[in-house]
């Protein structure tokens, strides 16, 4: 029966200021049947404050086994390192 219904990845936030995280994947008929289900299986000590469910099938990832290449291409722009600025003198968190 799975198999003819969708995926869906659950992502809840646990509070307020927190990002989403990945709580896990469920199988559903649409998008309303999900939220309910992620309701009801991630979040039943009432640990959530938000619930994003998002189809497995539009997900698109990066390949672990093209990280090399993948992200290699960042490796030369230094700006985007945090140590290639100084912080000024009082500065103590930026």
């Amino acid at each position: 029966m799975t198999s003819d219904v969708p995926l869906w990845e659950v992502f809840v936030r646990p509070r307020r200021g927190l990002a989403h995280t990945h709580a896990g994947s469920l199988h559903a008929p649409d998008a309303d049947m999900a939220l309910r289900h992620a309701r009801d299986l991630y979040t039943r000590r009432q640990e959530g404050v938000s619930i994003w469910v998002v189809p497995a099938a539009e997900i698109t990832a990066s390949s672990p086994d093209e990280k090399d290449s993948f992200f290699d291409p960042a490796a030369d722009k230094i700006y985007r390192h945090p140590t290639f600025y100084e912080l000024p003198e009082g500065v103590a968190h930026l």
